[in-house]
């Protein structure tokens, strides 16, 4: 037993909030009502184009095309990511699709093969959910991470540079901005961790559940699912600072200085 069907004329009604929010944006001049109403269209238009394709994907289960999905994803991610960050895409996209794919990659078959024990890892229904909580919660910890660990230390570039001058490496100088960029990505998913169950039900969880799961399978499903969104996300961050420093940074370790969006260099 499913969760019951929602009709159009039922999502519809939602849009009798959106009037007050955009009446409020217009009272305030916040000049937003433009970005709210393109963000909802888009939502809804590509919502309904995935749920199109999902059935398609489903039907035909392939490995290669389930496989190429989600490196869509990925790329698709890796675009959001540093358009959000501010930071170049031809500069960064290389080493920050290769930072999200690899503990991606092993977190997700090893929740599919070890955790959920399936015998297809491939399996569309399991990959491409799974693989999508990942990535979406991924997201907010690198964009954290890259703007606090290149906007940071463009800020603060004459110390990183003092730090180079008394003979350390670059490693060494760069090491308090990588400490404090790791953890202000990481905090959000912690402060979530510890509160989770108490103050909010998770996606996964209230799915399961209105999917027909009983309580405590939906809740081993959500702890399952919590500690490899985090641990995919420590890893992702690391990652994705570390493979970046090659193509940030020139060959005398100065930052370069073309690798902001709005640069004009």
């Amino acid at each position: 037993m499913g969760a019951q069907d929602l009709n159009i004329f039922s999502l519809g009604t939602l849009l009798i909030f959106l009037v007050p929010i955009l009446y409020i944006s217009r009272y305030l001049k916040l000049g937003i009502n433009r970005e709210i109403i393109i963000g909802m269209v888009r939502m809804c238009l590509q919502l309904s184009f995935v749920g199109l394709y999902l059935e398609f994907l489903f039907k035909f289960d392939s490995p290669w095309l389930n496989t190429a999905y989600l490196l869509l994803m990925i790329s698709i991610a890796c675009h959001s990511i540093l358009k959000s960050s501010n930071l170049k895409l031809r500069i960064f996209f290389k080493p920050l699709f290769f930072a999200l794919l690899i503990p991606f990659g092993i977190m997700l078959l090893f929740f599919n093969g070890v955790v959920a024990n399936i015998d297809n890892l491939f399996e569309a229904k399991y990959l491409v959910p799974v693989g999508g909580m990942l990535l979406g919660n991924c997201l907010r910890s690198i964009i954290i991470g890259l703007t606090h660990f290149y906007s940071g230390l463009k800020k603060n570039e004459r110390e990183y540079l003092y730090s180079l001058c008394l003979f350390n490496n670059r490693t060494q100088a760069l090491k308090p901005w990588f400490k404090e960029s790791l953890v202000a990505a990481i905090n959000p998913t912690l402060a979530s961790m510890a509160t989770i169950g108490l103050v909010s039900l998770p996606g996964m969880m209230t799915g399961q559940i209105l999917g027909g799961s009983i309580p405590i399978v939906a809740i081993k499903y959500q702890i399952a699912i919590m500690g490899c969104i985090f641990y995919t996300e420590y890893f992702s961050v690391i990652l994705s600072i570390l493979l970046s420093l090659k193509t940030g940074f020139n060959t005398f370790d100065v930052l370069k200085a073309d690798i902001f969006q709005n640069d004009r260099n």
